[in-house]
């Protein structure tokens, strides 16, 4: 990798402040750059296209796989279920599946993936966590959300997270799983890639996001401050690279599709071109093996007391 890779600057690299920690005006990516589509209106970081969609998917094979199944809270026979950020659907239509009985409601700020024959008990509700939930107190019995720290800006997390308290019923659990864009969660990594990563934190922080790692590290807070008890977290290290089999070549291609959505925004914001992050991004994989670098996800839940 050239050596300026590393010396480069941002034209800007002062976080845009507000009492949300999000300035539209300031930061925001143009609605299309290339052939991706991007919200102009919103902090979130990634694409809404077909792109997104599938790499979105194959993340939700990966994270199954790595916490042997799609929750790690002790439910019963939910009666209602949430899943807020849904993306995909792909989650919620496995949990209507494993929950017949049950109602499953997926929340998001659009549908991005159209399908005839969603599972009879799934409905989609288009709303913003940012702009409170469109759902009465006490209306489900598992809340779960993940992988929105680079959707939520950082100040909004405690008002977010009591947000899902709110509807989640008494005896009830919610459910939190995120990780970071701070280098610190690739661990051990060589320098492209850790410079990848800083690029991608500095492009999150203009927009209010987390860029440290706080969020992540800070699920168990959340849920603790909103009156949820018996809580638990923990850590999930995941393999990034051919060096981790079948799991970790897929988290080599989730790292590539997504830093490959971010090269766009990446090259508008700083003095660099698309080709020069997307030779950085070849290297980066080549890093992952070289390192046998691994990727942490942190998943923590609490329960409603009755």
């Amino acid at each position: 990798m050239p050596w300026w890779f590393f010396r480069r600057r941002s034209r800007n690299t002062t976080p845009a402040q507000s009492s949300s920690g999000w300035l539209p005006g300031e930061v925001a990516l143009p609605r299309l750059q290339g052939s991706r589509r991007y919200l102009q209106e919103q902090p979130y970081l990634l694409p809404k296209d077909l792109g997104e969609v599938n790499r979105l998917d194959f993340q939700h094979y990966i994270l199954r796989a790595a916490l042997h199944g799609n929750y790690l809270a002790p439910l019963q026979q939910p009666r209602r279920i949430l899943d807020v950020g849904c993306g995909t659907g792909q989650w919620a239509f496995e949990l209507a599946h494993q929950f017949p009985q049950a109602e499953v409601v997926g929340l998001d700020l659009e549908q991005v993936k159209a399908t005839t024959s969603p599972p009879p008990n799934y409905r989609f509700v288009q709303g913003d966590i940012l702009q409170g939930l469109p759902f009465d107190n006490n209306s489900f019995d598992f809340v779960h959300q993940r992988l929105l720290f680079l959707a939520i800006p950082q100040a909004a997390w405690p008002t977010a997270v009591q947000e899902l308290a709110r509807v989640t019923a008494p005896g009830g659990w919610v459910e939190l799983v995120e990780a970071s864009i701070a280098p610190k969660d690739l661990t051990p990594s060589g320098a492209v890639t850790q410079r990848l990563f800083t690029l991608g934190g500095q492009l999150a922080a203009l927009r209010g996001i987390d860029s440290e790692g706080v969020v992540a590290s800070s699920l168990d807070h959340y849920l603790s401050a909103t009156g949820l008890i018996h809580i638990e977290r923990r850590q999930i290290e995941v393999p990034v690279g051919e060096w981790g089999g079948r799991l970790g070549s897929l988290m080599a291609l989730n790292f590539r599709e997504g830093a490959k959505a971010l090269s766009a925004p990446i090259a508008h914001r700083f003095t660099i071109t698309e080709q020069e992050v997307a030779t950085a991004i070849e290297e980066m994989l080549q890093e992952f093996n070289r390192y046998h670098t691994k990727y942490s996800y942190i998943v923590a839940y609490g329960q409603k007391p009755y």
